[in-house]
């Protein structure tokens, strides 16, 4: 009788703790809310990068550059295209991007980059923070459903199951790790405009996703593919001061 009440007690503890994790992601916010708890801790506060682009065109031909990127977690990422000499890139900080071309200042604007708040920042700040930013981008947290992603289980925010139009987000299931991202295009909302972040790479500390990919009606337009990855890095602030853009690189 003895064991039999205990095999009971387990199963029903066994039961209730299912119940309790499948109740935990009920939906976005406490989807972000667990993304940031896994990795809060074991996350890097910087990391750089060598990239190469490639733009893949109408006519079937393609182009490569290089450039060189660093973020400073969360909401500072700085771009160098091509030499640091050459003065062409762009300065993301705290939601406002500045574009350069030819060491002179060709633009500013509003922006939030959502693959730098999902893919990186989400970890490394706040779940309000994240939270706030996310809805005010537009995304439905109310809605989450599961589905699967190249042979993985996944966490589907923003869309019911079947819809690959509206504003959604991916994130596996098992690592909570960002992997796709889904919205209409900035060019033409008619089209859809697919992220994807393939080939996570474990570093020490945290992840990253050594490719990433541009689609547009499901036709790849962009890639960028990352190597020489470098975390906790020690940057200087300077580094995305949009006035101290010529004067400031990482690059070695």
């Amino acid at each position: 009788m003895k064991l039999r009440i205990a095999v009971v007690l387990v199963v029903s503890c066994l039961v209730a703790c299912t119940l309790a994790e499948a109740g935990e992601i009920r939906n976005g916010e406490a989807l972000l809310g667990a993304m940031h708890d896994r990795y809060q801790s074991s996350w890097y506060d910087t990391v750089v990068f060598t990239q190469k682009s490639t733009t893949y065109k109408p006519d079937g031909t393609s182009s490569a550059e290089t450039w060189y990127e660093a973020a400073m977690l969360p909401g500072k990422l700085r771009v160098d295209i091509g030499a640091p000499s050459n003065g062409n890139g762009a300065i993301l900080a705290d939601g406002t991007v500045t574009i350069f071309q030819n060491g002179k200042q060709a633009g500013t604007r509003p922006l939030v980059n959502m693959l730098l708040v999902l893919g990186f920042d989400v970890y490394r700040q706040s779940p309000e923070a994240t939270i706030t930013t996310v809805k005010g981008e537009g995304y439905d947290l109310t809605k989450v459903h599961e589905d699967s992603w190249e042979g993985q289980p996944v966490y589907v925010v923003g869309a019911d199951k079947g819809d690959l139009k509206s504003k959604q987000f991916w994130v596996e299931k098992n690592r909570l790790l960002f992997v796709r991202l889904i919205e209409p295009a900035q060019s033409d909302p008619k089209k859809t405009e697919e992220t994807r972040f393939e080939d996570y790479r474990q570093l020490s500390p945290g992840w990253i996703a050594v490719r990433v990919e541009l689609r547009i009606d499901d036709k790849k337009v962009f890639e960028e593919e990352y190597s020489d990855v470098q975390v906790n890095a020690k940057l200087d602030p300077a580094l995305f001061d949009p006035k101290q853009f010529t004067s400031q690189h990482w690059e070695k």
